[in-house]
């Protein structure tokens, strides 16, 4: 603890964003250039150092934040970047793009605003890079042992990154002509620009992991040859299944799932020359869904220059503290919050976006057989059936659902070639599950507690793919921990970390 009564001295001071005017006319990062260090370093004294860190808890990857926290406030990059990289992968993502539940596990949020974590994470990791601290680990020796991971997004990268540096021979395959995954066509530049995932592949391939975009295993490339090929397989290939809305005039034009919407615009950002499929530009649009993907739809539809952008959630509007139901330290409580993108629309067209405990009842027709516009009801909170009375029209010309992931997909070629089988929610079955519905054995019989565990031999399901739609702070944590399962798998043992295993939640 560098200053035993910085918490009383230091209000929190979050590192300030740049003017929504500014960020509504590029697609840069919210935040301008390098953070003001010594405003990171005062904040960083804000940290109380524990007895019990519940911060740690908070945090699926187990960050050491007390630690790192010390060594920021007196301006100690470089092992300030060693502690955070013990534990964090990639933390110039989770610095961007993690909602922080750390903070809201820090003590001093129990009476007065939690330490900037967030804030402090981003600028250890973006100095370290600015004063070359970050170097590429390449094995000291080979194990001689093969491994496939399918997928390149947060989980498999950070699950190939571990395997690399244990010593076995890795090569990521992906399906998308890019790399990245989530990271890459699912995250606007504007929360985080994609020379942070060039550099950490770059890296990677220093490393020693080979990169295979372009191919889509089970269609491109046979599963089941890609098994036998290799000693073990991980399977990250994230939950992308969308949840569908089953209303009238679904079948419109102009009506798009979200993720379609996020990829066009994000390819059209890396300055590819095509113009997006799908635009907000010069028309009404209404996102349904408040979540994260919403969200990211609605800070890209500014940018493009839409005529007016309405943000449909079916939820109420939260309050501003925790709920009774929400214990601390123990989940990230569901209150009401703003993100850069509802500042930018209240900038720009003076009023929030959002309505809430809004439902969509059906999407009318209008010209040339495109939607034309929404009709909506509010809904009653206890069972959020529409209430009588209450629909109305939004002129709309472009729809994005952005209503969430019901799992990876089952019956493709992947999960056949590879005997994947689907749990309770969609997601593909693994450890104790997978042991139950393969063998019949109880639930505890032939399993692993580690994420991944055993299904078929020696294949390992990581991120969203198995936990089902999350965060990536939790694809990280994920990705790490089954690493450590595939090297116990081929090792013996294994001194790799595993933060978590594959029933822990919350699920956030």
């Amino acid at each position: 603890m560098t200053d035993p009564f910085g918490f009383l001295s230091t209000p929190r001071e979050p590192v300030p964003a740049r003017s929504s005017e500014e960020r509504l006319g590029d697609w840069s990062e919210v935040y301008a250039g390098q953070f003001l260090l010594p405003l990171i370093s005062r904040q960083a004294r804000r940290c109380m150092d524990c007895g019990v860190p519940f911060c740690h808890g908070g945090c699926p990857l187990g960050n050491l934040i007390p630690e790192w926290n010390v060594y920021a406030a007196h301006g100690d990059w470089l092992a300030a970047s060693e502690r955070l990289h013990a534990t964090n992968n990639f933390p110039e993502f989770t610095g961007r793009v993690c909602p922080a539940p750390c903070e809201d596990a820090c003590v001093l949020a129990l009476t007065e605003e939690p330490v900037t974590i967030k804030n402090v994470e981003q600028a250890i990791a973006d100095e370290a890079w600015a004063l070359g601290l970050v170097r590429a680990h390449p094995p000291e020796r080979p194990t001689g042992r093969s491994i496939a991971v399918v997928g390149s997004g947060p989980a498999g990268l950070a699950a190939a990154q571990q395997l690399t540096r244990a010593g076995h021979s890795v090569t990521v395959f992906e399906r998308s002509d890019r790399l990245g995954g989530l990271l890459r066509y699912g995250i606007p530049a504007f929360k985080l620009e994609k020379r942070h995932l060039e550099r950490r592949i770059a890296q990677m391939r220093e490393e020693g992991t080979r990169f295979r975009p372009g191919v889509d295993v089970g269609a491109d490339l046979d599963a089941t040859a890609l098994r036998d090929a290799h000693d073990a397989v991980i399977v990250a290939v994230g939950s992308t299944e969308p949840r569908e809305l089953d209303v009238p005039g679904r079948t419109l034009e102009g009506v798009h799932h979200a993720m379609e919407y996020l990829t066009a615009a994000n390819r059209f950002a890396e300055d590819d020359r095509e113009r997006p499929s799908v635009t907000a530009e010069g028309q009404d649009v209404v996102i349904i869904g408040g979540g994260d993907t919403g969200t990211d739809c609605l800070g890209t539809a500014l940018r493009q220059g839409a005529t007016s952008v309405v943000h449909l959630d079916i939820n109420p509007v939260r309050g501003t503290s925790r709920h009774p139901g929400e214990p601390w330290p123990l989940v990230h409580p569901k209150i009401y919050r703003s993100s850069h993108a509802h500042e930018e629309a209240l900038h720009r067209d003076g009023a929030d976006p959002r309505v809430f405990s809004a439902a969509s009842v059906r999407f009318d027709e209008g010209a040339d057989g495109r939607v034309g516009a929404v009709r909506i009801a509010l809904v009653d909170p206890s069972d959020r059936a529409p209430r009588p009375g209450t629909e109305r029209s939004l002129p709309a010309q472009l729809v994005l659902l952005a209503l969430g992931f019901r799992g990876p997909g089952h019956d493709t070629r992947l999960a056949v070639g590879l005997g994947l089988l689907p749990d309770d929610r969609g997601n593909f079955a693994r450890t104790a599950d997978f042991a139950a519905r393969t063998t019949g054995a109880s639930a505890s019989t032939g399993a692993s507690a580690s994420t991944g565990g055993p299904g078929p031999a020696g294949v390992f399901v990581a991120g969203d793919a198995g936990r089902g739609q999350s965060l990536v702070v939790w694809a990280l944590a994920e990705g790490r921990s089954a690493a450590a399962a595939a090297d116990r798998y081929l090792m013996g043992s294994s001194s790799l970390p595993a933060p978590i295993a594959a029933t822990d939640g919350p699920l956030v």
